[in-house]
């Protein structure tokens, strides 16, 4: 017994008054809990070697009150996945072994950390689990002292590859999948996990707790996580497009930030950058998420594509497998496309007399800094959702990609800009400056005028407009949902190939290529 394995663990003592009303009912698993539990670290593959799991099933036909189990079904994928987490980081973990052995893939491998804390149960004496009742051998017992208590481990506990006579003492309540990615890998000694214990903790009561630390909070929303980004920014990340698709969304944020940010742009302080609700923010102007401008970048002008695949690829995009760029543009010139783009839109739409844009504005004033043109920003205007936000993007990708050779934009080069400074942020304000000063009464600027005087005709009211006619209320009613994507690309295209001029040649160049 002198050689009895014991473990460190920190007393965290918490409870409420309040907390003593609660109605404690040991007939409903519901007894009344320990008003403290541990904190402690142990070993990887120590804790495996202790824990057992025991899992809720649908196979026997057991009805779901009687079905004292809190875990779900074990996901060996998903196991696996946090194991190659552990070993490589992110985002090496998901990707194949073909992407893995690319000269430019080395950098991607980090640090695999796991500090959320695998939450467990420590079996008391006489307990029983599916008709099993544990043996005074395997039982885990405690020291129980005002801070720093003391687990005291199996007496015949040695190692990792204990086995117990009965039962095992401890049971997950959450962290099953992290701790089963440690079954078939050994991360050695120093390897270890942290632990919360709770100490004879009903089965109703385990429920509950997985229940409120993985059904009831939040998800983080995706605009959120974006905006996290740029604190995780590297230059190679940017620089490099081939392997995992977190290059490409970093690049997307970062334009994404730029328009947000930049004081020539239409959209300046007009992206919902942190996903939140319309109420929670002063300003009554509609605005497009962040999360769905990146998703909107990442299926045009940054989309991934490979000639022989795709007809039309992204502007901004390189092959599936490569680096180098359709075009050699750097972060501030795709910025100032983007802008310029934006700001001939603006343009167009605010000095359009059609009908659609005169009834958005009718009575809608006053609601409006005078700067935002409810045609363009308002609550009924296509171009204030995620789909009219794609739709443009991806007509204006498709049309000057296919026009690059006639408007020659290999041509707009960084060197001529930029001189001897190339690898500017997106949001550097002075680069942004010369590259849309440089676009200035170009083939290029006056060709996406021309496209914005084109899109200003189109109808870009919503399904929901008041006082739209039943007839234009049903036709618009396809671009609501997912497939509205694609639906409005195919609309706007058609409306494009009806303008005159080099325009309406670049659409009809889409179409055939669609064919």
């Amino acid at each position: 017994m002198g050689n009895k394995k014991t473990l460190p663990a920190i007393k965290v003592n918490q409870w409420l008054s309040e907390w003593d009303e609660v109605d404690f009912d040991e007939n409903a698993q519901q007894k009344k809990p320990s008003p403290h539990f541990f904190l402690c670290a142990i070993k990887a593959k120590e804790l495996k070697s202790l824990t057992g799991v025991y899992r809720r099933s649908v196979k026997d036909g057991t009805p779901r009150l009687s079905d004292p189990n809190v875990q779900r079904g074990h996901e060996e994928s998903r196991s696996k996945l946090i194991g190659e987490f552990v070993k490589f980081g992110y985002p090496w973990c998901e990707m194949t072994d073909a992407r893995r052995s690319t000269n430019s893939a080395k950098n991607l491998q980090k640090p695999g950390w796991l500090p959320s804390a695998i939450i467990v149960n420590i079996l008391p004496k006489n307990a029983s689990r599916n008709g099993v009742q544990i043996s005074e051998r395997d039982i885990v017992t405690i020291d129980d002292h005002e801070t720093l208590s003391q687990f005291n481990y199996p007496a015949d506990f040695s190692n990792g590859k204990w086995k117990p006579e009965s039962i095992y003492p401890l049971e997950v309540i959450d962290g099953q999948h992290r701790l089963w990615a440690f079954e078939n890998f050994d991360p050695g000694d120093n390897f270890e996990l942290p632990v919360i214990a709770f100490y004879d903790l009903d089965r109703s009561w385990q429920a509950y707790l997985f229940w409120s630390v993985n059904i009831t909070p939040k998800k983080i929303n995706k605009s959120l996580a974006f905006d996290l980004y740029p604190l995780l920014r590297k230059e190679d990340w940017l620089d490099q497009f081939a392997g995992h698709s977190i290059y490409r969304e970093t690049r997307c944020q970062e334009l994404v930030e730029a328009l947000w940010s930049s004081h020539r742009s239409p959209w300046r302080s007009k992206i919902n950058m942190l996903g939140e609700k319309q109420s929670e923010r002063e300003n009554k102007t509609r605005m497009v998420s962040q999360a769905a401008w990146i998703k909107s970048l990442l299926s045009t002008f940054v989309k991934e594509w490979t000639g022989s695949d795709l007809k039309i690829g992204g502007l901004f995009g390189a092959s599936k497998n490569g680096n180098e760029l359709f075009l050699p543009w750097n972060r501030p010139m795709q910025a100032a496309l983007l802008i310029t783009i934006g700001n001939h839109l603006q343009e167009s739409i605010k000095n359009t007399d059609q009908h659609w844009a005169k009834s958005l504005r009718l009575g809608m004033q006053d609601d409006f800094l005078l700067e935002d043109d409810p045609a363009m920003f308002g609550e009924y205007s296509l171009l204030s959702t995620d789909q009219g936000i794609r739709g443009v993007l991806h007509v204006y990708n498709d049309l000057l990609f296919v026009s690059a050779e006639e408007l020659e934009l290999e041509k707009w080069t960084a060197e001529d800009i930029f001189q001897d400074r190339l690898n500017n942020s997106a949001t550097d304000i002075d680069a942004q400056d010369k590259a849309i000063d440089s676009l200035a009464d170009s083939d290029i600027e006056k060709f996406i005028e021309s496209v914005a005087v084109c899109l200003a005709n189109y109808d870009w009211r919503t399904s929901a407009t008041p006082g739209i006619d039943e007839a234009e209320r049903k036709s618009k009613l396809i671009f609501r949902g997912s497939s509205g994507y694609k639906e409005i690309r195919k609309e706007l295209i058609s409306h494009l190939n009806t303008c005159q001029g080099s325009v309406g040649i670049a659409a009809k160049k889409i179409s055939d290529r669609a064919k």
